[in-house]
């Protein structure tokens, strides 16, 4: 995909997200590593879209990312809906190993920042046995309070990666890149939530066919009950849909 060529995308309660698919994705970020200039990335879910009601400085950041990729099941169908359909869903989950791939190939570094002390470097072991020419810079747990911003900018830049992928959660880690980036003089940040996890074994992805029948949430929700309360933003956003479908129609 050419990166110097406008987005397509759509709209879903008023949060931009763009139509883009894996394989496109995964060519705008070879692109920007060659330009230099910095991007951030955002994988918006119906979670985001919903937080973003509420959360004015969510909102924005989403608003103005480089790249909004349609992180969720939910999203197509809302899309399907409204009339604007997605093509694919690009899960950040998947583009973590993707990107390793990308950098086995191509020698891209990559610094994994957040999640549980120990876990990035599990995370960093695990995917450079899948793809032993993979150049990991580095890996650090750290802190997405501001206060331990200007040490962990220290060491991203010293370790001079081309690619970001940040795991404090979402909004945490979106928060975190934005107010960052201009100092980070990374090519591609991006937030990945439990990405991480998922790679280090920290916690089990849902299955191929719950992943491909929607039903991914579920999944959550059962190894991670204590979920449940920021669940309830999925039978919020499917109301909302609705009712923005039905007044299109009228």
């Amino acid at each position: 995909m050419d990166a110097g060529k406008a987005l397509s995308s759509v709209r879903i309660l008023g949060v931009r997200v763009d139509d883009v698919t894996m394989a496109e994705t995964l060519d705008l970020f070879q692109a920007w590593i060659t330009e230099g200039e910095t991007h951030q990335v955002v994988t918006v879910n119906p979670e985001f879209v919903m937080r973003a009601q509420q959360d004015a400085g969510f909102r924005v950041t989403l608003e103005e990312a480089d790249l909004a990729v349609p992180d969720g099941a939910g999203l197509l169908w809302a899309s399907r809906l409204l009339g604007h359909r997605l093509r694919e869903r690009v899960a950040g989950s998947d583009l973590l190993p993707l990107a390793a791939e990308l950098s086995a190939a191509h020698g891209y570094r990559i610094f994994l920042l957040g999640a549980a002390p120990g876990v990035a470097e599990r995370t960093a072991e695990l995917l450079t046995q899948r793809y032993p020419k993979a150049v990991f810079a580095g890996t650090y747990a750290g802190s997405p309070a501001e206060s331990d911003e200007a040490e962990i900018v220290g060491r991203i830049r010293a370790a001079r990666p081309d690619l970001l992928f940040v795991a404090y959660g979402a909004p945490k880690q979106d928060l975190w890149i934005r107010r960052n980036a201009a100092r980070l003089e990374v090519p591609v940040c991006m937030g990945v939530g439990g990405a991480f996890d998922f790679v280090a074994g920290v916690a089990r992805r849902a299955p191929l066919w719950m992943r491909r029948a929607g039903l991914e949430w579920l999944h959550r929700l059962i190894q991670e009950p204590w979920r449940w309360r920021r669940m309830l933003a999925l039978p919020r956003f499917a109301g909302a849909v609705l009712w923005s479908a039905c007044g299109r129609a009228r």
